[in-house]
């Protein structure tokens, strides 16, 4: 993709002209559509007095650009807006890389200079009340429409201030959606909703921009608008829909060492707020064993998510966990703790084709000795491409009796169960 050429040194000029006669009050409020006739009129103006050469289409792009500084994020702005996008990086002024379709390529926009992206990654973590700079140099902050953005100033970023950003999806995508999108068959769709809806505790394991959060989201529609959730998360990004939910958040420490609320301080908190369910949005700590502890005392349904290479794995680092905040705690006591706790690990993966597809759904059966029994529901097995590189192949399905059966039969999906694990050989 061909980058856009520099600001000429006149148009540099004549945007600084421009800055320093805006007056920032008659400017808060205003929309863009009424801000940039506004600023064309004033670039017009400057340009007639500086005997400036300026054409309709310079004068123009000059001023989105400036309304772009000014009310919303500069040159990462026309991105954020452009819907196929899913994950933005900032590596430089020059260097900003969009995700499409699982694809990376350079986008066509450009900051002026490392100082441009430094003061609109203030302009971020300032939003949610935080800061960056040298002397707290990262940073995990979100955007009003809920994408999460991880902000890394020099001196760790050698080569100056760096953004990534992960969008979400301004539609909610639901489980039709994503059988739509080649995620999953409809029989594993079916199954993933049954689980959410008899209350079975689930953790969902995958890499990174795999589509574990978009299946999280997906599966907590099915959550009954009657119950209380409890949110736990280090950057809110959930998007709930139910009338009955409580979002909290993690605090990092003041500069002064002090003050700081961790995950697992507010997983014990919420444990304390009376929640039908609690859904962490990713465990990475000593907050993995109060979530077995919540999932253990009657807070079925709980959710989260894991960064593991598949379902075993994310067993292994879940009882890892756990281990770094309750060193005194016997392998195998945790072990029985996970198999009582969880019912189905989910892997998710990004496959090179650029689709993210659950690979796995596996049943926690129990232990036999200290090694878990797992079942795995649905396997997903690799069968070739297509000429375009789409990967193809299929599910194999367990139709061994669940564990769960009797909570199935209770809520009365059993039946349903075993029609979605048959449409699913079909």
């Amino acid at each position: 993709m061909t980058l856009p050429p520099p600001l000429a040194a006149p148009l540099l000029e004549l945007r600084q002209l421009c800055m320093t006669r805006i007056d920032p009050s008659q400017i808060a409020g205003s929309s863009p559509e009424r801000l940039i006739p506004e600023i064309e009129r004033m670039l017009t103006e400057i340009a007639n007095e500086r005997r400036m050469q300026l054409n309709a289409r310079e004068q123009h792009q000059l001023a989105l650009e400036l309304v772009d500084d000014m009310l919303g994020l500069g040159p990462l702005q026309p991105l954020l807006d452009d819907d196929s996008i899913a994950d933005i990086m900032v590596n430089g002024p020059h260097r900003v890389f969009v995700e499409r379709r699982g694809q990376l390529t350079l986008a066509a926009v450009q900051f002026r200079d490392n100082q441009h992206i430094a003061g609109i990654a203030q302009r971020i973590a300032a939003g949610i009340g935080r800061r960056v700079d040298e002397s707290s140099p990262m940073v995990d902050a979100r955007l009003p429409d809920g994408s999460r953005v991880n902000i890394v100033f020099p001196p760790l970023a050698l080569d100056g201030p760096c953004l990534s950003i992960r969008k979400f999806s301004r539609k909610a995508i639901d489980f039709a959606k994503l059988v739509e999108l080649g995620s999953m068959p409809a029989g594993a769709a079916r199954i993933l909703e049954i689980a959410a809806r008899c209350r079975l505790n689930v953790l969902i394991s995958g890499g990174t921009g795999s589509g574990k959060t978009t299946l999280l989201n997906a599966m907590s529609r099915l959550i009954d608008h009657g119950e209380r959730v409890i949110t736990v998360e280090d950057a809110a990004e959930l998007q709930l829909q139910q009338p009955h939910v409580v979002r909290l958040e993690t605090r990092p420490a003041s500069l002064e060492g002090r003050g700081e609320v961790t995950q697992r301080d507010l997983v014990r908190n919420a444990l304390r707020m009376r929640p039908d369910r609690i859904i962490i949005g990713e465990v990475r700590g000593p907050e993995a064993f109060d979530m077995l502890q919540a999932m253990n005392t009657g807070h079925d349904g709980s959710m989260s998510t894991i960064h593991a290479n598949n379902t075993r794995d994310a067993l292994t680092r879940t009882e890892n966990m756990v281990q770094m905040g309750n060193l005194g705690l016997a392998p195998r006591a945790i072990r029985m703790q996970m198999a009582s706790a969880l019912n189905i690990v989910i892997q998710a993966e990004r496959h090179r084709d650029g689709i993210r597809r659950v690979t796995q759904i596996t049943e926690i059966c129990g232990l036999e000795g200290d090694v878990f029994i797992l079942n795995d529901i649905f396997q997903f097995e690799f069968g070739g491409e297509t000429h375009d590189g789409r990967i193809t192949g299929h599910y194999k399905v367990s139709r061994a009796r669940s564990a769960f059966h009797d909570r199935l039969s209770y809520f009365g999906l059993d039946r349903a169960w075993a029609s979605a694990l048959e449409e699913a050989e079909r």
